[in-house]
Parts: structure tokens; sequence; C-alpha cells
């Protein structure tokens, strides 16, 4: 289950009360008022059951916190003096991705709104950077810098002309052409998908009007035209809601049947492929899960990426497609 910000609040709640070792260790009762008094409303005793367990095996978690229960005193306590949910140390994946997003947020210093943040984000850039060089010092830890990341320069001028709704002109080198080729867009939406970033733009003119997704990594040069558009002609939530990526085909969202191996169905679970899913089926054989999307290249991608622990169960069009390019990879090594 996703955890949420309540849950997570009632962990360092508890936390807090078990770190204060002036006092007798507490008893479930005593925690339901303590978090209950800090939160402003009930707690039931199964939810604080629930969350002590949580944090003691919950492997999504990762605290592992040694509570233990003391008969004598009736209270629940550390085994481990000073331990603490706060003080766990980051992990390599939590400190990659925050070296990410400090990235993606320094592309946008230009913008006036974060200026007045740029104190507070050299700090935490500071923090995360000697988390690396400790880690990776005591040979835990060694992160490659994401190289992907191309094309991020344009970030500031596109979200600019996206709130003016001004009219941009670009010159792009699509993997299709041998030469670039200019355009005039109204740019509606900036979206990331696998460390890539697209901006969703109406093409005006050309041989290609209409909405079209340019790579940033494939823009060349963008100039400001001073003219403007009226009003967004586009409904970013609605327009990926049922698809994977950033490629959306002209084409109805269907049900999809996956059946995965036990062990990847462990994967699947903890990280959701998409909003739609739902688990059909589950047993010692198999994982089934559903999901409600149209079928593009980035799904079937995605299918074909989980290799032997995944097999299509509908639609069959799907299944054959699948089954046709798994044939293509195995011609390769004939």
């Amino acid at each position: 289950m996703p955890l949420n910000k309540v849950a997570l609040y009632r962990y360092r709640l508890i936390d807090q009360r078990l770190q204060n070792t002036m006092l007798a260790p507490p008893s479930v009762d005593e925690l339901i008022d303590y978090v209950a008094d800090k939160l402003g409303k009930s707690i039931s005793r199964r939810t604080i059951l629930s969350d002590i367990k949580s944090m003691r095996e919950d492997a999504d978690l990762d605290y592992f916190a040694p509570i233990a229960y003391d008969k004598v005193q009736k209270g629940y306590y550390y085994t481990e003096e000073g331990y603490s949910i706060s003080k766990f140390p980051i992990s390599a994946y939590e400190l990659q991705g925050l070296e990410i997003a400090i990235g993606m947020l320094r592309r946008f210093n230009k913008l006036p709104v974060m200026q007045q943040f740029e104190d507070a984000l050299l700090k935490i850039a500071d923090t995360v950077s000697l988390n690396r060089k400790k880690m990776e010092a005591e040979g835990v830890l060694h992160l490659e810098v994401p190289t992907r990341f191309k094309g991020l320069e344009w970030l500031p001028d596109i979200a600019e002309a996206i709130k003016k709704r001004e009219i941009l002109r670009l010159r792009y080198q699509s993997f299709k052409r041998d030469e670039p080729k200019e355009y005039r867009i109204e740019p509606y939406h900036l979206r990331e998908f696998n460390q890539r970033f697209y901006v969703l733009a109406k093409s005006l003119g050309g041989e290609r009007p209409g909405l079209r997704t340019f790579g940033l990594d494939r823009i060349l040069e963008i100039w400001p035209t001073f003219d403007y558009f009226d009003e967004k002609h586009f409904d970013d939530a609605a327009y990926f809601k049922n698809a994977i990526g950033i490629t959306v085909p002209d084409k109805e969202a269907q049900k999809i049947l996956l059946s995965f191996t036990p062990h990847m169905g462990r994967y699947i679970k903890a990280q959701p492929l998409h909003q739609s899913q739902k688990i059909t089926q589950e047993n010692q054989q198999e994982l089934r899960i559903s999901l409600f999307l149209v079928i593009n290249p980035e799904l079937i991608r995605l299918i074909l990426g989980y290799g032997t622990g995944v097999r299509v169960l509908q639609p069959q069009s799907l299944a054959k497609e699948i089954e046709k390019e798994a044939e293509k990879v195995s011609n390769l090594y004939k």
C-alpha cells in the first residue's frame, strides 16, 4: 500500500515519544494519546499497533526500527541507544534522486521565483554533496553523474513562454532528418520521461501542423517571437491519463491483462506501472494485474524489458506484437 503523509507523520510522532528516555516506556494507550494530541484527532489502537509493526518490518520504509516491548514496565522502547528514524542514513537511490532534482532546479535559477531560494538550494546541494563523498569514501556507494539530461538549458525559456502564452520559434534536429528544421509553436506543457524532457506544443503551419512532441535534447536554438496565443488548447491531465510515456496515439484505451512471475510481481506491487493498475489475481504461480491504457511504443518496450518475467494475456493484438518483437531479438543471436 502506498505510503501517505499522515502515516509518515505518525511514525515521526511515535519516534519522538520513544526517543524521550526521561519518561517511562510508553504503553499503547500512551502512544495513542500522544499521537492523537499532536494530530488533533482520535487514533485507533489498531492503527498504532500497525504503525509499530510497519516501523519494525516494512521493507518499503526501510527503517527496521529496533522497537521492543518491556513486559515489566509494559511499554515500548528502542533497544539501540540514541536510535531515531530521522537519523536513518540516506539511501543511494534517494541520494541520486536528490542530486537529479537539485540539478534540475538549478536550471531554473534565471527565473525570479527561484532567486529567493538560491541560498537554501546551495545549502541542500552542499549537504547532498557531503553525503555522497562520505558514502563513496566508505566504499558504500558510487553513482554515475546522469548524462542524459541534455537540453535542460531550454527549460526556463519554454516555461516562461508557457506561462505567458508566447509563440516560440525553434530550430529542431529530428532523429528522422539529416538536416535541422525550423518550427513556430504554441508551447503548452513540459514533461519528463526516462530522464529526457519534452515540450508538448501545437506546430503552426508547415507540413505537419497540430499537436507535436519536441525533445528538448534535439532543440538547437530558440527565439522569442513576441507573438501570443489566446488560450491553451491542451489538457495535459486528460491527454496522458491512459498512457505510459510520452507517445499518445490517436486510438482508444483498452484493458490490458499481464501475468508476472511471483518474483517479478513483488517489484510490480512495490512500484506500480501506472495509476490504473489493479491486482486481479495473486498466488504462488503468478501476480496478475490489469491496466487501462493505449498501446504505444513505450508500453511495448516496458513489457519487453521484463523478459520472461511477464506474459501478456490480453489483448491478443498486444501479445502478438510482443511475440513478434521477441522473435526479432531472438533472430539476432541465431
